[in-house]
């Protein structure tokens, strides 16, 4: 299978949509299918006319997890080797906001590629967990890390040392989800709210996703000095020029994202 059909890409207007292609693994991420999302969502990030991105797979399953037949055999030398490690950093580069639609199972590596999404709308069938306890191992994409700031130690203690799943209504409660949604509208949703992001001004778009981001995995100090930077940064452009001058008459900002 080529790396053009483990991953499909459409664009409607602003938004980018990379949907996982391999239903009969319950998109499971192989090497070869994280190389796919890394070179998609990269060629929709140096796209001008996209303005954010959704990662979905289908209703069954977003991703059920890694390859675990081809992982059983391997020695810690063949992991080293293979250096899936590069991918989850190059996803961690991409500056537009990524929206993940999850639908069905997101396990594993399935939960950690939602995890390193900005926002995560899901439907009521949706299941995350991570269950690599179960295989003798540990979470290895930031499982570990995300999961702990998402939903707070506790919670992310009972899911990675069990390795049992929670439910999408649970996954919302606890704040991993942003949005709960039936089956039939998930992707929908998913599309409303990218649009609601594409409307925004595209520089201050990038810094407040940037800040934030930032605070999360640094300290107070060096997020407030980030944020501070950029706020002053955007007096320095067209759109919050625009974007003042249009609240005070009363009207819509037409944004051209300079």
């Amino acid at each position: 299978m080529t790396e053009d059909q483990l991953v499909l890409i459409e664009r409607e207007g602003p938004i980018g949509i990379i949907t996982l292609n391999r239903p009969d693994a319950l998109n499971a991420l192989s090497p070869a299918m994280l190389a796919a999302v890394c070179q998609a969502t990269e060629r929709l990030d140096q796209d001008a006319s996209i303005r954010v991105i959704i990662l979905t797979g289908n209703q069954r399953a977003f991703a059920a997890g890694a390859d675990i037949k081809a992982m059983a055999p391997a020695s810690p030398m063949d992991i080293l080797r293979a250096n899936t490690k590069q991918y989850w950093d190059r996803l961690r580069r991409i500056n537009k906001p990524l929206i993940a639609a999850v639908s069905g199972y997101a396990f594993g590596g399935g939960c950690e590629l939602a995890m390193h999404c900005d926002l995560i709308v899901a439907s009521e069938s949706a299941q995350f967990a991570h269950p690599e306890i179960k295989l003798g191992i540990i979470p290895g994409a930031g499982g570990t890390q995300l999961l702990a700031k998402a939903i707070g130690p506790y919670r992310a203690m009972e899911m990675i040392l069990t390795g049992d799943p929670i439910n999408a209504q649970q996954a919302f409660e606890m704040g991993l989800v942003n949005r709960l949604i039936p089956v039939e509208r998930y992707l929908d949703e998913a599309k409303d709210l990218a649009r609601v992001i594409a409307e925004r001004p595209p520089v201050a778009v990038r810094l407040a996703r940037k800040a934030v981001r930032h605070g999360i995995e640094n300290t107070f100090r060096e997020g407030m000095e980030l944020e501070r930077r950029s706020f002053m940064l955007l007096f320095d452009t067209y759109d919050q020029e625009e974007g003042m001058r249009a609240f005070l008459e009363k009207r819509e900002p037409r944004f051209k994202g300079k």
